[in-house]
Parts: C-alpha cells; sequence; structure tokens
C-alpha cells in the first residue's frame, strides 16, 4: 500500500495530462461505437423496412416477422458473446463503470471495451429497447483504465481516469461537453459528487467533444422549436416534476423486478444463460408488434432502439397525447425487457424518451384545460422538461442530466423550469436510483474508506490513544523471561529499557526467530530490534499508523524528551478510529 504517492510531476500537471489523454482516446472510441452501431442498425433493422423518424415526421414500419426474427437473434448474438466472454458487459454497463470506481480500484478488463461495443451495436441495432449512453460510459471506462495502465498511475488516479473517462465518453457521443464533464463527478453517488474529477473531466470532455463532432458533425441531438417561458407557466413544470418522480419510480420498481425475474427463471430451470437477452428481445417484440397492430404503430415501433426519432416527433407537436401516454408505458415495458434480461445497451436513451412522452402527453393535458395558460407553442418545453426531470431524478444526476438536455437541444430557456421540476421529481424518488452500484457518499464508498479514515485520524493526538502503563523488560533479561510475560499479558511487544533510555523492543515475532533450545541462554539485546521508531504525544494517529505500516511493525514506543511516556499500537489507533466515529455519529 502505498501512503504517499510518487511526484514526478505537480499533481495540476498530472491532472491535465489524464484529462488529455482519456479525452483523445474517448473521443475515438465514441466515434467507433456510433459507427459500429450505425452500420448494425442499417444492416439490423433497415432489414425489417425500418427506417425511424426524420424531422419531416417521415418514418417506416417494420415488417412484423423480419423484426420477430432479427430481433430474437440479435438478443442470442449478444447472449453468446457477453456470457461467453464477458459477463460484466451486460445491461446497462454504466453500473458497473460505477462498480469498478467503488470496488475494483478503477480497473476495467481491457476486453470490455470491443465486447461492449459489439455486443450494444447488436442490441441497439436489432431494435432492443436501449440507449447508447450506458455502452459509451462503460467503454470509455475501460479505456480511462487502460490509460491509466499506460502511465502507471496510482489507484487513486486510476479512479480518477476511469470517472473522467465516463463523463468524457458520455459528453462526446451526445454533444453535451459541459452536462458530461459534470455528470462524471456526479453519476458515482446519490448524495455526493467526485470534486476532483471535474478538472480533468472538464478538458477530456471538450476534447471528446471536438473529436466526435469532428466526426459527426456539431448539430445538436435534437431540433428544438423556440419557446418562451414564462413566470406563470413555472406552477405547471412544477407539477410535472411530481409527475415524472412518480413515474420514475415506477420504472426503477418494473426494471429491476423484470431483471430479477429473468434471473431466477434462469437459474431454476438451469437454462443457459446466453438464451436470456433472446427470450427478453422475443417478448418485447411480440408488446411492440401487438400495440402496433391493436392501437397505434406510432405507439408500438416508437419503443424499438434508442426511440430519439419519436421523442423528435414530440418536440415538434406531431403525436397525439394518447400516443405519447402509451409509448411512455411500452417504452418502459420494453426497456426493462431489453435491458433485464441481460441485453447490452443503456437506460439513459430509454429514460429521457419515457420523460418526455410523459412530459408532452402533461403539456397537452394542462392546454386542453389551461389553453390560455398554456398555449400549444410551450408544450414541446414539457416534452424536454419531462426528459430532464424524469431522467435527472432517477439517475440521482440531476445538475448534469439539466445542463445535457439543454446541450442536446440547444435550448438554454429550458434551465429555469428544469431546475424546478428535477429539483421536485429527485425529492420524490428520494434514494431511489436506477443506477444501483451508487452510493450515498464519498464516505460510503470503499475507495475514499481509507482516505476518510486518515482524515479522521489526522485530528486525534498520539496521548489521546496510547497506553501509559508500560511494561518493559531490560537487556538482561532472556528470551524466555519475554515469552513468559508475553504469555502472561498477552502483550506481543515490549520496549528495552536500560538505565531507563530506550534502547530497542522485542516482539513476539523477535522471540520466534530464536531457537527454541537457545531460547534460555539468548539475552534480550541479542534478540530485540534496537534504535526503533518512535512518536512523540503530540504526533497525530494519521503519523504513527504511516510509521506502523512502512516499518512492518504493529506497535511504536512514546517518546517525550528522550523518557518513555507510552505505548501505542494498531489496535489501540482502531479503538480511537471508532470511538470518534462514533462521536460524529457515523456508526
Amino acid at each position: 500500500m502505498m501512503l504517499k504517492k510518487p511526484l514526478v510531476l505537480s499533481d495540476i500537471i498530472r491532472v491535465t495530462v489524464i484529462g488529455i489523454f482519456v479525452g483523445v482516446i474517448s473521443g475515438v472510441g465514441a466515434v467507433i461505437f456510433h459507427a459500429t452501431l450505425e452500420f448494425s442498425t442499417h444492416h439490423l433493422l433497415g432489414f425489417t423496412g425500418f427506417k425511424s423518424p426524420d424531422i419531416s415526421g417521415n418514418w417506416n414500419p417494420p415488417d412484423p416477422l423480419k423484426l420477430l426474427v432479427v430481433m430474437a437473434l440479435g438478443g442470442l448474438a449478444c447472449g453468446s458473446i457477453v456470457y461467453t466472454l464477458a459477463p460484466e458487459a451486460e445491461g446497462h454497463g454504466t453500473d458497473e463503470a460505477i462498480k469498478a470506481f467503488h470496488k475494483k480500484g478503477g480497473k476495467v478488463r481491457a476486453r470490455i471495451p470491443i465486447i461492449k461495443t459489439i455486443a450494444s451495436a447488436i442490441t441497439i441495432g436489432s431494435g432492443g429497447s436501449a440507449g447508447r449512453e450506458g455502452p459509451t460510459a462503460q467503454i470509455s471506462a475501460g479505456y480511462g483504465s487502460i490509460v491509466a495502465e499506460i502511465l502507471k498511475l496510482t489507484p487513486r488516479e486510476r479512479r480518477l481516469a476511469l470517472a473522467v473517462g465516463i463523463g468524457a465518453g458520455i459528453g462526446s457521443i451526445f454533444k453535451a461537453p459541459l452536462g458530461g464533464a459534470i455528470l462524471s463527478a456526479e453519476i458515482l453517488y446519490k448524495r455526493d459528487f467526485e470534486t476532483e474529477a471535474l478538472i480533468p473531466s472538464l478538458i477530456a470532455s471538450i476534447i471528446g467533444y471536438v473529436i466526435f463532432c469532428t466526426y459527426d458533425g456539431y448539430e445538436p441531438i435534437f431540433y428544438f422549436p423556440e419557446v418562451h417561458i414564462l413566470a406563470h407557466h413555472i406552477p405547471f413544470f412544477i407539477l410535472e416534476g411530481l409527475v415524472c418522480g412518480v413515474v420514475g419510480l415506477v420504472y426503477i420498481v418494473m426494471f429491476y423486478n423484470t431483471r430479477e425475474i429473468f434471473s431466477k427463471f434462469f437459474e431454476r430451470y438451469n437454462i443457459p444463460l446466453v438464451l436470456k437477452p433472446a427470450l427478453g428481445a422475443l417478448i418485447a417484440c411480440l408488446i411492440v408488434i401487438a400495440v402496433s397492430k391493436t392501437f397505434n404503430p406510432l405507439a408500438g415501433y416508437g419503443a424499438l432502439g434508442m426511440g430519439y426519432g419519436f421523442l423528435q416527433l414530440a418536440m415538434i407537436g406531431k403525436l397525439s397525447l394518447s400516443v405519447m401516454l402509451v409509448l411512455a408505458i411500452v417504452k418502459m415495458i420494453t426497456t426493462s425487457l431489453t435491458i433485464g434480461s441481460g441485453g447490452s445497451g443503456g437506460v439513459f436513451a430509454p429514460g429521457i424518451v419515457i420523460g418526455g412522452m410523459v412530459g408532452g402527453a402533461l403539456g397537452l393535458t394542462f392546454h386542453n384545460i389551461f389553453p390560455e395558460f398554456v398555449t400549444l407553442d410551450v408544450v414541446p418545453a414539457f416534452v424536454a422538461v419531462g426528459m430532464i426531470a424524469l431522467f435527472g431524478g432517477i439517475s440521482k444526476a440531476p445538475i448534469s442530466v439539466l445542463i445535457m438536455i439543454c446541450e442536446m437541444t440547444k435550448n438554454y430557456e429550458l434551465l429555469f423550469p428544469g431546475m424546478a421540476a428535477v429539483a421536485v421529481s429527485y425529492v420524490v424518488t428520494g434514494d431511489y436510483t436506477i443506477y444501483s452500484e451508487q452510493v450515498n457518499t464519498r464516505m460510503d464508498s470503499p475507495a475514499h474508506r481509507y482516505e476518510m479514515a486518515i482524515d479522521l485520524l489526522e485530528d486525534v493526538r498520539v496521548d489521546e490513544a496510547m497506553s501509559k502503563n508500560v511494561l518493559t523488560v531490560s537487556p538482561n533479561h532472556t528470551v524466555i523471561d519475554v515469552l513468559r510475560l508475553i504469555e502472561k499479558t498477552g502483550y506481543m511487544g515490549f520496549p528495552v529499557l536500560e538505565d531507563g533510555k530506550l534502547v530497542g523492543i522485542i516482539t513476539f515475532e523477535d522471540v520466534e526467530k530464536i531457537p527454541i533450545e537457545k531460547r534460555a541462554n539468548t539475552k534480550v539485546k541479542d534478540a530485540m530490534t534496537p534504535n526503533p521508531v518512535t512518536v512523540t504525544p503530540k504526533d497525530d494517529l494519521k503519523t504513527a499508523l504511516e510509521k506502523m505500516v512502512v516499518r512492518g511493525v504493529g506497535r511504536l514506543p512514546v517518546v517525550e524528551n528522550g523518557k518513555l511516556v507510552g505505548i501505542i499500537t494498531k489496535g489501540d489507533i482502531v479503538r480511537a478510529y471508532v470511538r470518534i466515529k462514533r462521536k460524529l455519529g457515523i456508526v
């Protein structure tokens, strides 16, 4: 364990280097994933005849039979790739990236970016209801981990590179660099920020954004009509936040219950896991076809893939209230089936589609009831604010999602109603989150547990934790005398004093080094460790612990003005740590 990282460069230079490297590789990774996804969609969904809506509203529904075959085979291909080569690539990916930060020291296997790219392109490209943010997060996190290995970074810096990769990747592929940068610090916790990630994330996100936009152009993800929000609209947006929070809770419960049902079903009947995504895709496809045939093709086929084309139709007022309402429900179900069954894809795109449809339906409802207050030209704002409120609440990343939607629409007038709505949604959803690997605060993260402990230990002095009544031995005692003292007291080591002066320390480990037949005649002075490392009563416990770890010892004599005044052990430090945590109400 390294207690002090070697500073070859200053911290600010190292952080800048991390940001530059991760930004470049995340931007390139986003281009590769986007191109792979486009290729997959063209050849898979394109084979069914499906064409997503464009800005004019033109689109083509798929052939139902071909769609059934493509989605089932896509699920089978995804399951075969994931469960054979990298099981951690199943699902939406963001959770695995968050888990790697908190529990794996920022390490992601090098194969993950490649496998996640292929599996997610197949899932989404074959019509699975999923988004590209989760795969991009895990892919870029994997690249960040690779950068950390190349640069020989410390564990702390490796975690930082991973977090920066998450934000840079998402900020690049959604053309939302500021939101992506903030997301890297916000997405890891329910109630906290990884503040150290902000500066390198700003650097990485803008670099990744420029690289991706050089490939895909600088146009925003959505065309958004001009809207003007007035003061009397704000209460309606607050109510929208409440509704989106409730719908978000339903989405979370449905998503995780579906995942649990699939897991238990396949475990109970011992069915090969590679078939899980295929079964989920098959059921999702049957639901989509049933809704399309019995209600409206827009409400059914709108749940295929990411669904951005249909979300665009909602923004320009080309979807009816009933279609948006039904599509929101179908999208929740199909997303739960696609990703909950192990398909590879993100929950961001489905989340904002669901939120947008709920918001659009609510906006039209307000318009029908209060036409003089909520005019038809304001309804698109309810679509966008619904996107912010629902996903900002369930992702526990309200600030970054708020900014990202504004960047994706290039409409910053959404900030104010979005703030009101997402705040309400965040409160309504409470501790429920779509990302199960999030922890509440930095203090709850295994990644920061040691750092938190050190912070607390800096506030406690050695004389507040040491033992003052110290048993000592003289240099002329025998090793057998020390062994008997160990058996009698249970203490594992003793300072050695000669004429009141500390000359060494002898421990059970020192005694064990002496052959049994020689212990009766071996003096302590011949077995002890001379000139032991010491601390003073005024040193803090952090200093004491560092000395113990560096020297590989379990206790230190406490010396003041050349006189032995106590002894402190690792056990004393642990007990002091527990006491101060209880005093602070942490445990």
